[in-house]
């Protein structure tokens, strides 16, 4: 690691406001941030919502190789797939490339490689829509080709297309040398506009290319980052009946936490020791409406959490006993297998313990209430479904925005760990306000690093969910390359 000799404060640097939501924002604070876009649901038929939800949970389990997915190579970006009722989906904008083009992406914590839809190849035959920012390699003058494949399954089709590095831009920050894929043939519903592709911000271990993350790249390096961090703060729209196609979606941070977002102290739990890959954490507690429900210990209560999966799955078992605590659920049948309904005039309040904590934090019954089972709105879906992990690597447990919409979460690299803290009264008057959601935008940078990281792929590349943890400083260059510039942020 070599340090050039310039001046970087990167906590002091002043920042400009840019595309301000005309609704309550955080403050200006020492790190950088951008705004999150939701995209959302418009009232469907029981049928759609059936397919809707059989859909969500097979591309959760190819996501993981859980269920009906074991034994097959895991595939990171599934979520996408997930993304058709754009009811809970989040994304945010990065750049990538010399100029910088800006890409709406979805910003997944339960994977770790970066695709983005090209420009080579566009149109009907390769179900990359029109209307979206697709990525020209020519228009980039540090664009270099690794000259190798990439290819992500899906439970219903895959995304294919070329291994590359460029300089990728996001948050005030940049990484060059940046491998990333760029996609020239998607299966039918992958991509849907104005999303172009996908962040993954999990560690480099469960990497299908072998790449070093953007976000470790920058805290790898230990001087480019405030702190080696990045926090998530997502707004709630799924109660609101005059909601529109794109809302803000809340905040993303990086380097920094923003302290007018959350309330008290952050509580941290390290990662379990061995299990840096996805963010895991354990847990401990768990109550439906004040009962307390058995989760098991060690592993069989280990979670993921994952800013790209919309609902909360976990062992059959326990979710059983969840909906046990509530009078009048059934379990669902035929398309709705695995999840449960139960009669909408009853208020949940599920609530989670992580680790070591004594803390408990409750999930809004407007979050457990998912969608209407059927047209009168009497009977309801519930958030928390079943999965099946048995025999494979993943964790028992996947917790997405069901519960992430009700905390404001850190994730931190040393040491790995995550943090939740109490929602502030200021992040709290987002939800459901009507106004203009933020777009692709370019910003300056404050900071860059260099991260050439190793790429393995071909196809006798291992399951990423299986492959050890890769040193995080080890896998190549990383010179940091530091100016003091004005960050412009969005709010």
């Amino acid at each position: 690691m070599h340090l050039l000799p310039v001046s970087l404060t990167v906590s002091c640097l002043l920042s400009l406001a840019v595309d301000t939501l005309a609704v309550p924002h955080p403050s200006i604070f020492t790190g950088a941030h951008m705004g999150l876009s939701r995209r959302a649901a418009k009232r469907r038929s029981p049928d759609e919502v059936a397919a809707s939800l059989q859909k969500r949970k097979l591309a959760l389990e190819a996501k993981y190789g859980i269920g009906h997915a074991k034994n097959r190579k895991r595939a990171s970006g599934q979520n996408l797939i997930t993304n058709e009722d754009a009811d809970s989906s989040y994304f945010g904008s990065l750049a990538i490339g010399t100029p910088a083009v800006s890409f709406d992406i979805i910003l997944d914590t339960g994977s770790s490689d970066l695709w983005v839809a090209s420009s080579e190849t566009t149109g009907a035959s390769t179900n990359i829509p029109s209307g979206i920012a697709t990525f020209d390699s020519a228009s980039s003058s540090t664009f270099k080709s690794l000259n190798q494949s990439f290819s992500i399954t899906y439970d219903s089709g895959e995304a294919q297309g070329t291994l590359a590095e460029d300089t990728v831009q996001m948050a005030g920050f940049a990484v060059s040398s940046q491998v990333f894929a760029t996609v020239s043939e998607v299966s039918s519903n992958v991509l849907s506009a104005p999303v172009s592709g996908l962040m993954g911000l999990a560690w480099q271990a469960i990497a299908s290319s072998g790449a070093t993350p953007f976000w470790q790249a920058l805290a790898a390096s230990n001087t480019t980052l405030t702190d080696g961090l990045f926090a998530v703060q997502l707004t709630r729209y799924n109660n609101d009946s005059k909601v529109t196609a794109l809302e803000p979606g809340g905040t993303f941070t990086l380097g920094a936490v923003n302290q007018s977002l959350y309330t008290g102290e952050i509580d941290y739990q390290d990662i379990p020791t061995g299990e840096v890959g996805y963010w895991i954490q354990q847990i401990t507690g768990l109550t439906v409406n004040g009962d307390a429900v058995s989760v098991g210990t060690g592993s069989d209560a280990y979670a993921a959490i994952d800013t790209g999966t919309t609902l909360v799955g976990g062992p059959s078992d326990v979710i059983s006993a969840i909906y046990s605590k509530i009078s009048g659920a059934q379990a669902g049948t035929g398309s709705l297998e695995g999840y449960w309904t139960y009669p909408c005039s009853q208020e949940v309040t599920v609530a989670l313990k992580f680790g070591d904590s004594s803390i408990s934090w409750p999930i809004s019954s407007d979050d457990f209430e998912f969608e209407s089972a059927d047209s009168s709105g009497s009977t309801c879906i519930g958030a928390f479904f079943e999965v099946d992990n048995t025999g494979t690597t993943a964790p028992a447990w996947i917790v997405g925005d069901t519960f992430l919409k009700n905390v404001y979460s850190v994730f931190k690299y040393d040491p790995p760990s995550v943090g939740f803290a109490k929602l502030s009264s200021t992040a709290l008057a987002m939800n459901g306000v009507s106004a203009p959601a933020p777009s692709a935008t370019i910003g300056s940078v404050q900071a860059e690093v260099s991260a050439t990281g190793t790429v393995d792929t071909g196809a006798n590349r291992e399951s990423s969910a299986a492959l050890p943890m890769r040193s995080s400083v080890g896998v190549g260059l990383l010179t940091v390359v530091a100016t003091t510039l004005f960050a412009s942020l969005l709010l």
